[in-house]
């Protein structure tokens, strides 16, 4: 068994087969999104250099960028401690939202002025 697959095996999947996965922008740090991958989007991801995903709500793959043209280019995976969620760092072309915004966590709960 390769290192790759090794590390894969290793890591802790849902029910369903599936791994949340943070992707921040390598550069910026600005956390752009959260998605979904089971263990051959993580392959293709891994493999190809793009950034590849599970649609929960399709039951399909996606890569993203390729109907926006907002494309990911992966330049780190990991693991947390629990190795049951990844961070991606990547680098962003375009918008990473679907509804245009530079990323997905733009609408705050609380207003970050408020005092403790």
């Amino acid at each position: 068994m390769s290192t790759e697959e090794a590390n894969l095996a290793e890591l802790s999947l849902t029910d369903d087969g599936l791994i949340p996965v943070i992707v921040q922008d390598a550069t910026s740090r600005e956390v752009l999104m959260m998605a979904w991958m089971d263990e051959e989007a993580l392959r293709r991801s891994l493999t190809t250099g793009r950034a590849w995903y599970w649609s929960r709500s399709r039951q399909t793959y996606w890569r993203k960028g390729d109907t926006s043209g907002h494309i990911q280019r992966v330049r780190s995976i990991a693991a947390d401690c629990d190795r049951d969620c990844l961070l991606m760092e990547v680098d962003q072309t375009g918008p990473a939202c679907h509804t245009g915004a530079v990323s997905c966590f733009f609408r705050p709960l609380k207003d970050p002025s408020c005092e403790n």
